[in-house]
């Protein structure tokens, strides 16, 4: 869609000055102060959103579960499988390499952002228990995956997205993915800290943590490669944003609304799809939970692995060279 013009510059001829009457540049000293309290004002606002996330963190106890050993060591373990999960969609990247700086500082800024979605999900889940099973479960749908999501996009809108280094639709996945990592790290360590007795407190690191905490940390191993599915797919459709402006708006908001809707799905469903598993399989307790996650998991991020694969096929035909004759050279296959 070609960019709109407004009447005047469209009738007069190319060489016409219509500064301050239908174009704009910068020129004049007044010009020039109000491009840089523009560019103050955005950064400032992000910021203030990053300041304020610190704050949230240390409010609620994050900063010191990422900082005790022992808790720091179990968060660690149960962030292998959604690393893992990450670093696949950051090698599933068939354009240029993302810069280090960006993958940290959009992961750190998963860690920040993630604790707007703890407040706001601790501040309204009061509401929705007072209905019951029906009520958590609009809870899922109306609050935890939209929040959630939102959040975690955020962290890449703040920082990777307004760099010229992402550069392409499928950054926007690989940025979703650390995001997404970020937030289960921090997640992970404040359920691991709830959870354990006294918060780790007079716990070694040996056996004896791994006795207590063992089993938390599974738990939350299985959850933490959701976030990075969820996370990487809005993020996707971030970057389909950014190369399409004049549909952004609507762009964005798909994104959200299937990762949100995955997401609140998995909620809703994972103590009764792991309870099914239970009653019709010999595997029990954390053995039809793992069945669960693999097979819920396995569906989305096959949907995610397929999006990410249509673009890296299109971007091979795309770079394909052709022959002098002007037939195309013939495409490899994924198996070849």
């Amino acid at each position: 869609m070609a960019e709109r013009r407004d009447p005047v510059e469209r009738a007069s001829e190319s060489s016409t000055d219509l500064y301050d009457i239908s174009t704009w540049e910068e020129r004049t000293s007044v010009d020039g102060l109000s491009v840089a309290l523009y560019r103050l004002f955005t950064a400032s606002a992000r910021i203030v959103v990053v300041l304020l996330a610190l704050i949230l963190l240390l409010a609620i106890g994050g900063f010191a579960a990422l900082t005790t050993p022992e808790i720091g060591l179990l968060t660690a373990l149960s962030a292998v499988p959604a690393l893992g999960l990450a670093g696949y969609v950051y090698y599933s990247d068939a354009t240029t390499n993302e810069p280090l700086s960006l993958l940290v500082g959009t992961f750190l800024l998963g860690v920040l952002t993630a604790n707007f979605a703890a407040v706001l999900n601790g501040a309204l889940q009061q509401y929705f228990q007072a209905l019951g099973g029906l009520g958590m479960i609009l809870f899922f749908y109306i609050v935890v995956g939209p929040v959630e999501e939102t959040v975690k996009l955020l962290a890449v809108r703040l920082y990777a997205y307004t760099d010229d280094r992402f550069d392409a639709v499928v950054d926007g996945a690989v940025y979703g993915a650390m995001a997404g990592l970020g937030f289960a790290v921090i997640e992970n360590a404040l359920y691991i800290t709830r959870q354990l007795p006294q918060g780790g407190d007079g716990l070694e690191v040996g056996l004896g943590l791994i006795g207590a905490g063992g089993g938390i940390t599974a738990v939350r191993a299985l959850a933490g490669p959701g976030h990075v599915i969820y996370s990487a797919i809005a993020g996707y459709y971030l970057g389909l944003a950014k190369f399409n402006r004049e549909n952004r708006g609507p762009i964005v908001v798909k994104g959200l609304l299937i990762a949100a809707f995955v997401h609140a799905t998995y909620n809703a469903t994972v103590s009764i799809g792991a309870g099914l598993i239970q009653t019709f399989t010999p595997l029990s307790g954390l053995w039809a939970f793992l069945a669960y996650v693999l097979i819920y998991d396995s569906i989305f991020g096959l949907y995610l692995i397929r999006k990410i694969r249509r673009y890296r096929q299109a971007y091979r035909r795309a770079h394909t060279p052709m022959h002098d004759d002007g037939s195309i050279q013939s495409e490899q296959t994924e198996f070849e």
